[in-house]
C-alpha cells in the first residue's frame, strides 16, 4: 500500500472517530441538560397536581433562543429542558457541518454540495416555514 493511500485512510478513519465521539458527545451532554433542567423543574414544580379537565397550551414562551437565553440566567427548569433538546436537535447538524468540511478537505466537491443541500434542507425545515 502507498503511503499516499495510508495518510488518506487515516484521516478517514479519523475524521468517523471524530465524526463519532462529536454524536456521542452532544447526545451525553444534552441528556445532562435535560436531567439537570428536569430536576430543577421538579424541585419547584414537583408537588403541584396536574389538571387534565381541560387542554392548556403550555405558556412557558421558550420558543426563541433569547427567551430560552432568559429562562436559563433565571434558572428555569422548563428553560433547561428546552436547551438540552436544541443540543440535541443541533447535534446530527454539527455532524453534517463536520461532514461538509471533511469532504472539502479531500476535495470531494460532488459531497461538499450534496452536504450543503442537506444543511440547507435542514436549516429551512428548522426555520418554521414548513411548519407554519
Amino acid at each position: 500500500m502507498a503511503e499516499a493511500e495510508k495518510k488518506h485512510m487515516l484521516k478517514d478513519r479519523d475524521m468517523q472517530l471524530i465524526m463519532g465521539n462529536l454524536l456521542r458527545a452532544g447526545v451525553v451532554l444534552s441528556m445532562t441538560v435535560v436531567f439537570i433542567g428536569g430536576v430543577i423543574y421538579l424541585m419547584g414544580y414537583g408537588k403541584l397536581q396536574a389538571d387534565y379537565s381541560e387542554f392548556v397550551m403550555d405558556e412557558a414562551g421558550f420558543f426563541s433562543l433569547a427567551s430560552i437565553w432568559t429562562g436559563m440566567l433565571e434558572m428555569n427548569g422548563k428553560a433547561i429542558i428546552q436547551l438540552g433538546i436544541l443540543l440535541l436537535i443541533f447535534t446530527p447538524i454539527s455532524r453534517v457541518i463536520l461532514a461538509v468540511f471533511s469532504f472539502l478537505l479531500e476535495r470531494d466537491y460532488l459531497y461538499v454540495l450534496i452536504g450543503l443541500i442537506i444543511l440547507g434542507i435542514i436549516l429551512f425545515s428548522l426555520s418554521n416555514k414548513l411548519a407554519g
